[in-house]
C-alpha cells in the first residue's frame, strides 16, 4: 500500500505531499491542476522512462520519494536481493531526474537500474492510465489477463511451461552450435587423420634425426677418424713394426720400479696403487680404441639410406615441428584432439535425445495450457460481461477467442484475442477496433474486479477510468472502484463526482499562481469541505447551500450502494 508520495520539481508541482489512505482514495481538481503530474510522479518513482522535460522549468533536479507499507513477502524478497533495507516495516522508493535527463533509482537505499525500478514497481502498483487502454488491446495483455483468470492452477502450469521452454530453447541454441562446430571439425578431423597417417607411414622414432645425422657424419669422415683413431692406440699400445713402446708398456715399466721400490719403502705403497689404477685406465683406453678401429668401416650403403631416411623425416618435420620429438608431440595431441571431435558425434546425438524428450514435455505443458485457458475463457467472459452489464452496458458481451499459433512460444501454443460489441445484433469485433475510450475504461474495471481477490496487497491507480460516462453509470464505476477497494488500495484521478462519493479518502490537487511561478499542492478534504468539492464537480456553486446539499445525497446514496454491495 502506498503510505506516502512526496513529489518535487514535476511538471507543475513544485513541491506536494500526497498521503493516499486504505481503501479507495479519490484525487480531483480543476483541470490543469497538477492531477495528472501526480500520476506521473507515481509512475516516475516505479521506472518509468523519463527525460528532461519532467523537470519544473527544466532547471534543477525532479525528485519522487515514495513510502510503500503492507508490503508481500515477494516484494521483500525482490528489496533483499538488490541490497535493499525496510525503515521499520516501510519500502522507501525514490527517483531522480536532472535538468540534463540523467536519471537514478534507489528502492530500499540500494541504488537500481531501471529494469530493476519497473519490476518491484510492477509488484507494488498497477497503474490504469492511457497506456494500460492501448496495451489492454494488444494480444499479449489480453492472455496475459486470461491467464491470471484461470487461477493457480495457470499460474502453476505456466511457471513449469516456461521453465522448460527455457530449457528447450537452450538447448536448440546448443545443437546449433555444436551442428556448426561439427561442420568445422569434420574439416580439422580430416587433416588431423591426414597427419597422423603420414607420421604413421614414415615410423619415426624419438631422437632419430639426431642419432641419424651423427651416424652421416661419421660415415663421411671415417677414413680421417680412422687415422686419428689408429694414431691413438699406437700412442697407448706401441707399435710393433716400428718397435715404438706406447704408454702402456712405460706404466708397466714404471709400477715395477715403484714396486721394488715399495719393498724398501713403505712409503712408496701408495704410489704403487696409483700407478696400478693407470695402469687399468689405460689398458680399458687401449681397448676402448682398437674396438673403435675394428668398428670404424665405410658404408657407402648405410650412408645413402641415412639420407633417404632424413629426407622422409625432414618431409615430416616442415609440416609437424622443428625435429622429431616436435613431431612425435603433434601426432600425441593430434591423437587426443582426434578423440575429443570424434566424441562431439556422440554429443550431438545424446542432445538431440534431450531435445526431443523436453520437447515431449513442452507439447504436453502447452496443451495443459491449452486446455485452462479454453475452460477459463468462458467463465471469465461472462463475469466481465455482468459487470459491463451494471456499469451501464447491458448489450455488452466480451468473448476470448483461442487460436492455435503455428509454434510454441514463450507462452504456450496459443494466441488470445479479446473481442468486444457494446451493441445488440452486432458481432464481436476485436476489442482495439470497437471499443471507444470510455467503454475501453469500463472493460479495464470490470476486468479487475473480477480479477481481485482477498490476498490483493496492489495499489491500483485509475486515471480516466471515468472517461467518456457520467450520471448513474459513474455511480456503478464508484461502486466497482469501492469493491475493489475492499481487497487493495485503490486510488482514482476522476472529474466525476459520482465515482468521489465513494471515497474513503479524497484528496483535492490545487493550483496556485502569482504572476511568476505557478505551483500545485495535494489537500486532503473532509467534512464541509469535501461537500464543497463534490458541488464543484458536479458543475454547481461550492459555496451555494443547494449545492452543498446535492453533494450530501449524493455521498449519502455511495453509503447505501455500499452498504447493500457489502
Amino acid at each position: 500500500m502506498l503510505g506516502e508520495l512526496v513529489i518535487r520539481q514535476v511538471g507543475v508541482i513544485e513541491e506536494a505531499t500526497f498521503n493516499p489512505g486504505p481503501g479507495l482514495t479519490v484525487v480531483s481538481g480543476e483541470t490543469g491542476a497538477g492531477k495528472t503530474m501526480l500520476i506521473m510522479g507515481l509512475g516516475l518513482v516505479l521506472g518509468d522512462r523519463a527525460d528532461s522535460t519532467v523537470v519544473r522549468n527544466r532547471i534543477g533536479i525532479a525528485q519522487v520519494v515514495a513510502r510503500f507499507q503492507d508490503l508481500s513477502d515477494e516484494v521483500i524478497e525482490v528489496v533483499d536481493d538488490v541490497g535493499g533495507y525496510l525503515d521499520h516495516g516501510e519500502l522507501i522508493v525514490q527517483r531522480q531526474v536532472s535538468s540534463t535527463g540523467r536519471s537514478r533509482s534507489w528502492v530500499g537505499g540500494s541504488s537500481v537500474n531501471q529494469g530493476i525500478a519497473q519490476d518491484i514497481g510492477a509488484e507494488l502498483v498497477t497503474i490504469h492510465g492511457q497506456s494500460e487502454q492501448i496495451r489492454l488491446s494488444t494480444p499479449e495483455r489480453q492472455r496475459e489477463v486470461l491467464d491470471r483468470s484461470a487461477g493457480p492452477a495457470m499460474a502453476a502450469t505456466l511457471e513449469k511451461y516456461k521453465d522448460k521452454y527455457s530449457q528447450l530453447r537452450l538447448l536448440e541454441t546448443q545443437l546449433a552450435e555444436l551442428t556448426r562446430a561439427a561442420q568445422e571439425s569434420a574439416r580439422e578431423m580430416d587433416m588431423l587423420t591426414f597427419g597422423l597417417a603420414e607420421i604413421e607411414k614414415v615410423n619415426l622414432q624419438q631422437g632419430e634425426d639426431d642419432a641419424l645425422r651423427s651416424e652421416a657424419l661419421r660415415l663421411q669422415d671415417a677414413d680421417e677418424l680412422r687415422e686419428l683413431a689408429y694414431r691413438a692406440m699406437v700412442d697407448l699400445s706401441g707399435d710393433e713394426t716400428s718397435d715404438q713402446s706406447g704408454m702402456i708398456a712405460g706404466i708397466s715399466s714404471a709400477m715395477k720400479a715403484l714396486t721394488k721400490a715399495a719393498s724398501k719403502d713403505p712409503r712408496v705403497e701408495a704410489l704403487v696403487t696409483q700407478a696400478q689404477e693407470l695402469s687399468t685406465l689405460t689398458g680399458d683406453l687401449a681397448s676402448s680404441v682398437a674396438s673403435y678401429v675394428s668398428d670404424l668401416n665405410a658404408d657407402p650403403v648405410r650412408l645413402e639410406w641415412i639420407g633417404t631416411r632424413l629426407a622422409e623425416i625432414k618431409s615430416l618435420t616442415r609440416k609437424y615441428g622443428p625435429d622429431a620429438s616436435s613431431v612425435l608431440e603433434w601426432a600425441h595431441q593430434a591423437e587426443e584432439k582426434l578423440g575429443t571431435l570424434q566424441d562431439s558425434d556422440q554429443l550431438i546425438a545424446d542432445l538431440r535425445d534431450k531435445i526431443a524428450a523436453r520437447n515431449a514435455e513442452v507439447t504436453e505443458l502447452a496443451s495443459q495450457l491449452s486446455d485452462l485457458r479454453r475452460r477459463a475463457a468462458q467463465r471469465f467472459a461472462d463475469q466481465i460481461s455482468q459487470e459491463l452489464a451494471a456499469l451501464a452496458m447491458p448489450h455488452a458481451r466480451v468473448e476470448f477467442r483461442i487460436a492455435t499459433l503455428p509454434e510454441l512460444g514463450p507462452h504456450g501454443g496459443d494466441s488470445v484475442t479479446m473481442v468486444f460489441t457494446a451493441n445488440p445484433g452486432s458481432d464481436p469485433a476485436p476489442l482495439a477496433k470497437v471499443a471507444s475510450g470510455g467503454e475501453l475504461s469500463r472493460v479495464r474495471l470490470a476486468i479487475e474486479v473480477v480479477l481481485a481477490d482477498d490476498s490483493c496487497k496492489q495499489t491500483f491507480v485509475f486515471d480516466e477510468v471515468d472517461a467518456g460516462i457520467g450520471g448513474a453509470v459513474g455511480l456503478q464505476v464508484g461502486q466497482r472502484l469501492k469493491r475493489l477497494a475492499a481487497q487493495g488500495q485503490v486510488i482514482v484521478v476522476t472529474h466525476l463526482a459520482q465515482v468521489a462519493a465513494f471515497a474513503d479518502t479524497h484528496a483535492v490537487v490545487s493550483k496556485t499562481d502569482d504572476g511568476e511561478v505557478t505551483a500545485s499542492g495535494i489537500v486532503e478534504v473532509q467534512g464541509e469541505e469535501r461537500l464543497r468539492e463534490l458541488a464543484r464537480m458536479m458543475g454547481g456553486l461550492d459555496d451555494s447551500s443547494h449545492s452543498i446539499a446535492h453533494a450530501g445525497e449524493l455521498v449519502a446514496q455511495a453509503e447505501a450502494m455500499t452498504v447493500l454491495d457489502q
